[in-house]
């Protein structure tokens, strides 16, 4: 059965011990939102080992959240009121796992930050507020919770939320609703405490009850992160399925669409859901797939979007807001991977432009580097141009994760697309020719002892490309020529292959292919390669790596969709031998080959 009720995800940050999974405990219970049988079972094994029972147990599902007695995940749990369907995501309070707290946030629409009354405001307490703040978050409750050991106190409660509300006033989040709350006892959390009869405001699931759904979201521009691409064939029809959510907006079928960076163009054909009634039209929060009139190549992390709205932005270089939580210091000049949507791409530290102290709010000048629990706005540099939307425009495609080897290292949000400033490619390749240290022999000479040029023919296309750049390197070596044929799985597996993180060896795949490519050209050989995946930035990058030697494209196949890349020639017969000797006849017309040799 479908169920058309409104959902909204929230997140529950706080210092460790402050409540958190008590507060959850209690809402899941109070609003019989539990499996039958599970708070009696829970209440059980606590009387079988003598223990007092505690409404946090209900969420103990973590091993080492049962050991340690700190939440050291997002995890994620439902409860529902008659309104609305809720999605909690319980992020972690100790400041080790400030990364978890960071990646579960980044998909919340509202927050509930708890503080306890008894301790009062930590300085983790001023983390979680800054990095709600800064990811976007504008709907905050405040619970000050444990009120039952000061004796339900006004006046603590009162000095607290004067503090904690003037820090949050120098981020700009104001308005903000402070709750008192003994999660243990149950008060004012489903029902109304007469323990603090001082308080006339509204209960906790009242409140959240109030929170606005980004029901604005559906009106914005059409947003739809590709997760994954699913193949059917077992009624051999072939169809393949699109999946993935919709962050913004609403499409449906026969609506054309425009998939950011590669800038493919087609339409909807179908709109796809499990066992679900035939959907014409889904909108922001939906979980779904598509199929396409045109069959096209996508990478994991495009974003289709709705042709004739306003585009993603798309640079290699942003101005972002990120919160670091790695061990090691965020520096320049050492790559990390960014996590973007359902992207992930390399990306590097440019400049930090200034740094703050997440929990005083001073300002910290000079910084060449980005410490632990450092807050900064900085300049990125990613390998290769990325789809994004400002913070201001759409927060769901600005949010990204930094990742250092396998963790979670740091979290922010985009502000502006950088234009200027010279980019890292453009350094290293100075750098390297200026460094080229060259032998005896020049191109000249090995023009003359060749019978031809050096040059880099990449062969792409949707079909034979791999076995026609085969066959061309055999007819041009059998007609004497020096060639040589590499596929770029080698140098993705065998050169330089960081096996370390197998993540980043898709990213490195046409920067390595490139390195290799600039030496055999230089040798004067005619290196050969054949890509299927590719697309304009990748022929952008493979051409500038190659330089001061050529790059000749040649697309073999159906010419659709190649408006989007920078292709010298479209060959349309995928016939080897035919397109072999058209490639060679390009060779002759661009002399790079001499008639007498073939």
């Amino acid at each position: 059965m479908i169920t058309t009720k409104e959902q909204m995800n929230i997140v529950v940050v706080g210092h460790v011990d402050h409540g958190k999974s008590t507060v959850i405990g209690r809402l899941l219970a109070d609003t019989g939102s539990l499996p039958q049988g599970k708070l009696d079972k829970v209440k059980i094994q606590c009387e079988k080992n003598a223990r007092v029972f505690e409404y946090a147990f209900l969420l103990d599902a973590l091993k080492d959240e049962q050991s340690q007695g700190i939440t050291i995940d997002s995890a994620r749990c439902f409860f529902k009121t008659k309104k609305r369907d809720y999605i909690i995501i319980d992020a972690p309070g100790h400041v080790e796992f400030l990364k978890n707290m960071v990646s579960g946030a980044t998909r919340a629409e509202a927050a509930l930050l708890l503080i306890d009354a008894h301790e009062g405001i930590a300085e983790n307490s001023k983390r979680h507020g800054y990095l709600i703040s800064m990811l976007g978050i504008r709907q905050l409750v405040i619970l000050v919770n444990k009120m039952d050991l000061i004796e339900f106190d006004k006046s603590r409660y009162d000095t607290i939320t004067r503090e904690y509300d003037a820090f949050l006033s120098k981020l700009g989040m104001n308005s903000v609703v402070f709750i008192p709350i003994s999660a243990r006892h149950g008060d004012n959390l489903a029902a109304v405490s007469t323990a603090m009869p001082w308080y006339t405001g509204p209960t906790v699931l009242q409140l959240i009850d109030s929170f606005e759904k980004q029901s604005e979201d559906n009106v914005k521009p059409f947003r739809f992160p590709v997760q994954d691409i699913y193949k059917f064939t077992e009624l051999k029809n072939d169809k393949r399925i699109i999946a993935g959510t919709v962050e913004t907006g609403t499409i449906k079928t026969g609506d054309a669409v425009v998939f950011m960076p590669s800038g493919k163009r087609t339409f909807i054909t179908s709109i796809e859901g499990f066992n679900e009634k035939v959907q014409l039209q889904v909108s922001a929060g939906r979980a779904t797939g598509f199929t396409l009139k045109d069959e096209l190549f996508l990478k994991h992390g495009e974003i289709m979007c709705r042709d004739g709205e306003v585009l993603p932005q798309l640079s290699n270089r942003f101005r972002a807001n990120i919160f670091w939580m790695g061990h090691a210091p965020l520096v320049t000049h050492k790559k990390y991977k960014l996590k973007l949507g359902t992207g992930k791409v390399q990306v590097r530290l440019v400049k930090v432009i200034s740094c703050i102290d997440a929990t005083e709010l001073s300002s910290i000048s000079g910084k060449k580097q980005v410490d632990r629990h450092d807050v900064a706005e900085c300049i990125f540099e990613t390998g290769k141009p990325i789809a994004f939307d400002t913070i201001e425009q759409i927060a769901a495609t600005a949010r990204f994760v930094i990742v250092d080897n396998y963790d979670i290292a740091g979290g922010g949000i985009i502000l502006r697309k950088e234009e200027n400033g010279t980019s890292w490619l453009s350094q290293h390749i100075a750098i390297r020719e200026r460094t080229w240290d060259k032998g005896k022999v020049s191109s000249a000479e090995r023009l003359t002892r060749n019978g031809h040029r050096g040059m880099a023919i990449i062969v792409c296309g949707e079909g034979k490309q791999h076995d026609i750049a085969k066959d061309l390197e055999k007819t041009l070596f059998y007609a004497g020529l020096q060639t040589y044929f590499m596929s770029p799985d080698i140098v993705s597996t065998g050169i330089d292959s960081d096996l370390n993180d197998p993540g980043d060896i898709e990213a490195n795949r046409i920067a390595h292919l490139g390195e290799v490519s600039r030496i055999l050209t230089d040798a004067g050989l005619i290196f050969i390669t054949a890509l299927r995946d590719t697309d304009e930035s990748d022929l952008l990058l493979y051409r500038e790596l190659n330089k001061p030697n050529e790059v000749l494209v040649i697309w073999v196949g159906s010419s659709f969709n190649v408006e989007t890349l920078s292709v010298d020639h479209i060959l349309s017969d995928t016939t080897s031998n035919k397109t072999v000797r058209t490639i060679i006849d390009i060779l002759r017309t661009n002399n790079v080959v001499t008639d007498y040799q073939i």
